[in-house]
């Protein structure tokens, strides 16, 4: 059991506490949301207890583990700061006598765990092949995240209880020869995620305003957006005090005790690899950077100049052919790129990269907002070769069937009506089993629904009808598909309010002292313990009374002085101090 003196100070420093820092160290801890806790006396036992002291231990980065001995080195330090932080140690830095007990019992089993290990080198400098090898692998990374990304703008990805994608999903991409691997999929969704680019909104990740912006950036400034978020996303044990971080090929050794760090800790070095920051997954590759990894090492903000010289340069044309395929020589500017995609399918994803035109694409992008118009100008702008005729005459038949099912919404009623001058079309469309969901029924010409116009106008969508949503006076209104993940996050203490409210209204915080008192004094009377109290008598002098306590209310404590052999009662307010007779 812990020592009531490192109860009470654990306690005393809880209620000084913001919501956010104890659902911070709360959440590190491990601690329930739901946890049964009535005060901060309460709290401060229950993070002392032996079995929560041990589960945390084993969570523990090396340094961390050595400072709880009482190791000063210079790797230690750190190791205080986060024994600190995460509750097992005084603001001073000290382990709670609790703490150094179990780990000197764990000690016992696991001394090398303890243990001083040599210090991993920093990495040496890359030669001109390697640059180039992780240039290339950079380059890979990069289309194969966009691409992810992408994907996530049109239609989040489902996502499991644990947090990875969906089965379905990864089938999906990994099919596509978007990503190589299941394994690679989830990776550069965790480093999407930490870069801000996705973010999980209930059962999904999708999109954020962040990632859509980040699609339009140069592939030097995607990277550094990216590794900038990796590094800050990097658990502290990793982190440098100068704001980098420790040698990849160290990392695997940063947690010695927890089960689930080498999985972990092998998804963060494989990252490392995709982005260029080191060399290869091998020990010798790990061991190596190239020149634009150094500075984002050393807590300097990312240099994407020298990668950028390493890339291939970024054109802005291509070559459009009869065969309805466009020819892009080099990797497309972003900003063309996205644009190329919403009329055509990417078929190839190397540097050379290849396009294809057919029906449900440019249907799909006049779905968009696209016209004619646009989708001319904008491919006679990109082309070298020009528009060939097949591709202007699908355009054409594209926009002919266009617009033939109208969607709008009825600004008296706010229902949704779907229009058309095609009696035969509308009538599929009313029977349609697909489209049963939205509950569409025959009205004065049309069919009305419930259901939001968005909604409706997506589904005609996918169930390829030539679909365009209107505004009240009938105009063209373009709607763009997918969601943005919100960019505010719920606060830390979210979880935790009802803990921490019945916590704050159960005391400890105010008058300390009493409240401790108060606390040993029940104890000892549900114990019927044997206590001795100091008592300041009205002379000023103390007494000592040797008693079996039996009772407390009132402001009063019972209990028979075993000396005197008597039943006495002693005000709250006289008492000074109780300890455990010995």
């Amino acid at each position: 059991m812990a020592e009531s003196s490192d109860e009470r100070a654990l306690a005393t420093r809880l209620s000084g506490l913001s919501d956010d820092q104890l659902s911070i160290a709360f959440r590190r801890r491990g601690v329930s949301t739901a946890a049964s806790w009535h005060d901060w006396f309460d709290a401060a036992e229950g993070l002392l207890d032996a079995a929560y002291i041990d589960r945390a231990l084993t969570r523990l980065p090396r340094a961390a583990l050595r400072a709880v001995s009482g190791d000063v080195g210079e790797s230690a330090d750190g190791g205080a700061a986060e024994l600190s932080a995460l509750l097992l140690a005084g603001e001073d830095g000290v382990a709670y006598g609790i703490v150094r007990e179990r780990a000197a019992a764990l000690a016992d089993t696991r001394p090398e765990v303890f243990a001083a290990t040599q210090e991993v080198a920093a990495p040496g400098a890359a030669d001109a092949a390697a640059t180039a090898a992780i240039a290339e692998r950079v380059f890979r990374t990069l289309s194969a995240l966009a691409d992810v990304v992408l994907a996530a703008t049109v239609s989040p990805l489902a996502r499991t209880g644990a947090g990875g994608i969906s089965a379905v999903d990864r089938r999906r991409l990994v099919e596509a020869e978007i990503v190589e691997s299941a394994e690679q999929l989830e990776d550069l969704a965790a480093v999407a995620a930490s870069a801000g680019l996705l973010s999980g909104v209930d059962r999904e990740w999708a999109a954020t305003d962040d990632g859509d912006a980040w699609l339009r950036l140069t592939s030097a400034a995607r990277w550094a957006a990216v590794v900038e978020g990796f590094r800050a996303a990097l658990p502290e044990a990793l982190r440098t005090s100068d704001g980098g971080y420790s040698p990849v090929a160290g990392w695997l050794d940063a947690f010695p005790l927890d089960s689930d760090w080498p999985a972990r800790a092998q998804q963060l070095q494989r990252t490392a690899v995709a982005w260029g920051l080191v060399g290869g997954d091998d020990p010798t590759g790990l061991s190596i950077e190239p020149v634009w990894a150094t500075p984002l090492r050393l807590g300097e903000s990312a240099t994407p100049a020298p990668l950028a010289a390493e890339l291939p340069a970024e054109i802005d044309r291509v070559y459009l052919q009869a065969d309805l395929t466009a020819i892009a020589p080099g990797p497309l500017a972003p900003e063309l790129d996205l644009r190329l995609r919403t009329v055509a399918r990417r078929e190839s994803r190397a540097q050379a990269s290849t396009y294809r035109f057919d029906a449900d694409t440019v249907a799909g992008a006049m779905t968009g907002g696209e016209t004619a118009a646009s989708l001319k100008e904008f491919l006679s702008a990109l082309s070298l070769t020009g528009i060939p005729q097949p591709l202007a005459y699908l355009i054409d038949s594209a926009a002919a069937r266009h617009g033939r099912v109208t969607v709008r919404q009825d600004a008296a009623t706010g229902h949704t009506l779907v229009a058309s001058d095609d009696e035969a079309m509308l009538a599929t469309i009313e029977v349609d089993q697909s489209l049963r969901p939205l509950g569409l029924v025959a009205d004065d010409g049309g069919l009305v629904t419930r259901v939001s116009r968005d909604a409706v106008y997506w589904a005609l969508a996918d169930a390829r009808y030539p679909v365009m949503a209107v505004d009240g006076a009938g105009d063209a209104l373009p709607l763009r598909r997918g969601r943005r993940a919100g960019a505010d996050a719920a606060p830390p203490a979210a979880d935790y309010a009802r803990l921490l409210a019945t916590l704050r209204s159960g005391g400890g915080g105010g008058d300390a002292d009493a409240a401790w008192l108060e606390r040993e004094l029940d104890l000892a009377v549900r114990s019927r313990g044997i206590i001795v109290v100091d008592v300041r008598l009205p002379d000023g002098t103390e007494r000592s009374f040797t008693l079996e306590a039996s009772g407390l209310g009132g402001g009063r404590l019972r209990g028979r002085d075993k000396a005197a052999d008597v039943e006495r009662t002693l005000p709250l307010s006289s008492i000074v101090s109780v300890r455990p007779a010995s």
